[in-house]
């Protein structure tokens, strides 16, 4: 199965100073907005998303159809597919999609353990 890019999302309670901390460790804005309280921070290949007052518990992300540089990629599997992959196979879902046969949806999925995986197509 094909997930595309992969990143960690963070739930932070001051995402101005968790900015400032990802910085020191090597990592610039690639893409958000800081005054919509989210951003995506970015070093070489490694991801994180930085969420003020969005979700309660860290989230691990995949985006099918785009890569690590969020630039769309010619082979991918689409969402609709992978939830239908993951159903078949009994998986526990936290949310499903509701939306059209193409285009951008996503779903999350929980593992054993309830950690919560977001599938979030864009394209």
């Amino acid at each position: 199965m094909k997930l595309g890019a992969f990143s960690v999302s963070l739930s932070v309670k001051d995402i101005k100073a968790s900015k400032l901390f990802y910085e020191n460790l090597g990592f610039s804005v690639f893409a958000g907005d800081i005054e919509s309280n989210y951003l995506i921070m970015k070093n070489q290949s490694t991801l994180i998303g930085l969420f003020q007052g969005m979700f309660e518990n860290n989230i691990l992300t995949f985006n099918p159809g785009w890569d690590q540089e969020a630039k769309t990629l010619e082979d991918y599997d689409d969402v609709r597919e992978i939830q239908k992959h993951l159903k078949a196979k009994n998986a526990t879902f936290a949310s499903e999609i509701d939306a059209p046969e193409s285009g951008p949806a996503s779903f999350v999925v929980l593992d054993p353990d309830g950690n919560a995986i977001l599938i979030d197509q864009h394209i």
